[in-house]
């Protein structure tokens, strides 16, 4: 006879064995996050000038996921999600922070490190936050017991390539500027060597060890060891830096005899910054890249490993996004679920490649606070929208296309146009457009007239994400938005 068993029983279980040392501790979880690095950018999803052997290891030795998403294809919203297990609309975090922003995530929402935090698990972050710089907001003060990096983008300081006039970019330690305008070539290897340390200083322990790397983010550097190493110039030698870091993490966990123990997450924030041509990523053959909602934007190379448990070689074409890592690792390590509403789901058993395991159905893409397109299956619906694309020829040497004829509009103009202004875009415009992602993930030919149901199940999906989370397109209000945490 089967009986049905009650999966908070389960977790209380499992958190019961493990207090009284009874069964194995849960698993370390290493979360690494490149920023703006495209879907074209490594040799495991297709890249043939830029050496990623680290990377492609965990490909080899665990899953590469070929359709995972982030919420939205800019920095602080893809975050928010992914901390959150929320669409970054449902906890009022679209766009991006800057040094003048007064939000950031509120208290009522339960993080990804705090869940971690909750269970015994030591905590840390190493990179940039970019979800709040005040301090109720900083990662200290949300279920991270270390933090060194910065606040939020690395050309949000006097490096920025357009706008002049910005303040110093802070390097924290904890909760104090310990440097302003830090070496930015030394990134990559001083947060490497901080994670490799934290990894050592809780072997005996469960950890999370978060990784959010600032490169290869504009404006890009790379150390002196990794430069004029690359067949793509600077970003490729950049990108090989990245490697090198996953590399040693790899190494410190082997070492350390904790293979078996550690689950780690290889991704990307979102899509590459197109505009900066030669020193920004590639998208493969999908369309456009970070700001917009078409599949260069929100479609990032995602990798798992964990030996013994995620099936190596595995490729995995199940639909899955940032927003269901909460979910999936709050069941692997027996934590109870936030009490408020998750749109992430608990894609455990796809992670460990239980037999007949899918992926999510649906998917909605938002961009800021429009809803601009949704997908269901292999199908994606455009909604009308205006979206960016590169000005003219992609810009050099870390200069935006159509740079010299840009007529830069304020920092504190955030919308489309004063995106497109500063960042070397222009505006265009798509109808209603049906796309077959698996026959076309270049979203190339519309085909809505030779699919009219298909159009309409999918609109149906659109007015139900946008009674939910709003639509600023159409004006409807959402009845489920939390709002951000702000200080005076």
């Amino acid at each position: 006879m089967n009986f049905p068993i009650n999966k908070a029983f389960c977790i209380w279980l499992a958190s019961l064995l493990f207090a009284a040392g009874l069964s194995a501790r849960p698993p370390n979880v290493i979360l690494i996050l490149a920023d703006d690095l495209g879907y074209g950018d490594l040799s495991c999803y297709g890249a043939g000038d830029i050496r990623t052997p680290h990377i492609d290891r965990l490909a080899g030795t665990g899953t590469r996921f070929t359709r995972f998403y982030v919420a939205q294809a800019v920095c602080t919203a893809s975050r928010a999600a992914l901390m959150t297990g929320c669409y970054s609309n449902r906890v009022d975090m679209s766009g991006a922070l800057n040094h003048l922003s007064k939000t950031g995530l509120h208290s009522r929402e339960t993080l990804l490190s705090e869940v971690f935090k909750n269970r015994g698990y030591a905590t840390a972050i190493f990179g940039k936050w970019h979800l709040g710089d005040r301090p109720p907001f900083l990662p200290t003060r949300r279920g991270f017991d270390e933090w060194l990096g910065i606040p939020y983008s690395n050309d949000n300081g006097p490096l920025h390539p357009t706008t002049p006039g910005l303040p110093s970019l802070p390097l924290y330690e904890g909760e104090k500027i310990v440097e302003g305008d830090p070496d930015q070539s030394t990134f990559t290897r001083r947060f490497t060597e901080r994670a490799v340390s934290f990894i050592e200083r809780n072997r005996e322990r469960p950890f999370f060890l978060y990784l959010p790397h600032v490169m290869p983010h504009v404006p890009i550097f790379a150390s002196e060891k990794f430069r004029g190493r690359s067949a793509r110039g600077l970003y490729g030698d950049v990108v090989e830096e990245l490697d090198w870091s996953v590399g040693e993490i790899l190494a410190a966990i082997a070492r350390l005899g904790l293979e078996g123990d550690t689950l780690v997450v290889f991704a990307s924030d979102n899509g590459p910054f197109l505009s900066y041509g030669t020193h920004a990523g590639s998208s493969g053959a999908l369309r456009e890249g970070k700001l917009t909602a078409f599949e260069g934007g929100v479609r990032v190379p995602c990798l798992v490993r964990w030996p013994g448990h995620v099936p190596a070689g595995r490729v995995s074409d199940e639909l899955f996004t940032a927003m269901d890592f909460l979910p999936a690792l709050a069941g692997l390590i027996g934590a109870p679920l936030p009490a408020l509403k998750l749109d992430g789901q608990d894609l455990g058993p796809l992670l460990l490649g239980a037999a007949g395991a899918k992926g999510r159905d649906e998917f909605w893409y938002y961009n800021g606070e429009e809803l601009h397109a949704v997908s269901s299956g292999n199908w994606k619906l455009h909604l009308p929208h205006e979206y960016l694309t590169v000005a003219a020829e992609p810009g050099r040497e870390g200069k935006p296309s159509n740079w010299g004829k840009m007529k830069p509009l304020a920092h504190t103009d955030s919308g489309i146009r004063g995106v497109a202004s500063r960042h070397g875009y222009r505006v265009e415009s798509i109808g209603l457009a049906l796309f077959d992602l698996a026959a076309d993930p270049g979203e190339t030919r519309d085909v809505s007239t030779m699919h009219p149901e298909v159009v309409a199940r999918l609109q149906a999906v659109a007015a139900r994400a946008r009674a939910e989370l709003g639509d600023a397109l159409t004006g409807v209000v959402a009845a489920e938005r939390r709002s951000a945490g702000v200080v005076p």
